[in-house]
């Protein structure tokens, strides 16, 4: 950032007095800048015994797989963001959602919510943001082919529940692996 969104002075980068981070703040009005983390919503659509992946048509990650999900627009719930990056990315209708997953990512100031969640009907198809969708069962999922760690993991928790007949609510770190060049 350079200049204010308020008065659109010149921002300097430092602590602010009673604070205990450097934030951007504006010379001319005093105003700082607050940046904080991104909200992803998202979903584990299941049909039956499978989950629906979408293949990324857009970047990071294109052409990798993923469960849909994505951040979260103003003025709408955390539910109703999830079931809309599902009808965003295929055109599914999902419901009954049940809060599963929040994973934590620090190193790219993203929180991710994960709702475990029914499709309303077999019928979805590929749109502007995916190059495919489909149904998977547990052996089929493309596990080296997911775009990003944090999906691994609620796939990995969310079958290791399954075989338990108990889905707990996750609380988890996904951390910055340096191989890695994914985002989350």
């Amino acid at each position: 950032m350079n200049y204010c969104s308020h008065c659109g002075g010149l921002l300097i980068y430092g602590t602010p007095p009673e604070d205990d981070r450097p934030r951007h703040c504006c010379r001319a009005c005093g105003m700082i800048h607050y940046q904080n983390p991104k909200v992803v919503v998202g979903c584990i659509p299941v049909w039956e015994d499978k989950i629906l992946l979408c293949l990324r048509a857009i970047e990071p990650r294109r052409g990798m797989w993923t469960l849909p999900a994505g951040y979260l627009e103003n003025g709408e719930t955390v539910a109703d963001g999830a079931k809309r990056e599902v009808y965003e990315e295929a055109r599914a209708r999902v419901h009954r959602l049940k809060p599963y997953g929040l994973y934590n990512i620090c190193h790219v100031s993203q929180i991710y919510l994960m709702f475990r969640a029914k499709l309303v009907q077999d019928a979805f198809e590929p749109t502007a943001e995916s190059l495919n969708v489909r149904l998977y069962t547990e052996g089929e999922i493309p596990w080296k082919d997911l775009a990003f760690p944090v999906v691994t993991r609620t796939l990995e928790n969310f079958y290791a529940d399954r075989r338990k007949g108990f889905f707990p609510f996750h609380i988890d770190d996904i951390h910055h692996k340096i191989s890695d060049s994914s985002v989350a």
